[in-house]
């Protein structure tokens, strides 16, 4: 069910993040500062039925973002990077949510939760990232 993403997912491993943020244009700096960095994901909802929520918060050392969203309706998100996208998040059965963002260059970041690991995708430009999280106590 969807309430196995509620809870907080420390980064274990991550393929390629370099060649993704590349793709989606961060700079040099900013690569090598956000590639170091080992984030917490902590993913919440609140609410019932038309009023229901999500929050996904990312936090390091370095920076703390927050998203809140309704699934299925569109939003104004500013990256981790500083790009201004417009997301949509789906949720296709009960393990999967579709982060779709429209901007330059478009980006589709999906989260998929199997037991206590959640594997993230990250894909803009044909280049495609894998980054994993175990589930914390």
């Amino acid at each position: 069910m969807s309430e196995a993403f509620i809870g907080r997912w420390k980064l274990d491993s991550s393929d390629n993040f370099d060649e993704y943020m590349k793709a989606v244009g961060v700079g040099l700096l900013l690569r090598k500062t956000a590639g170091a960095l080992k984030p917490d994901t902590v993913i919440s909802k609140e609410g019932e039925g038309d009023e229901l929520k999500w929050k996904i918060r990312t936090e390091s050392t370095f920076k703390t973002t927050e998203i809140d969203f309704k699934i299925g309706e569109e939003f104004a998100e500013t990256t981790g990077d500083g790009r201004d996208v417009k997301t949509t998040v789906t949720l296709e059965g009960d393990n999967t949510l579709v982060q779709s963002q429209k901007g330059d260059p478009d980006s589709v970041l999906k989260r998929v939760v199997d037991g206590d690991t959640l594997t993230l995708t990250l894909e803009a430009k044909g280049v495609v990232c894998t980054r994993v999280y175990k589930k914390q106590a």
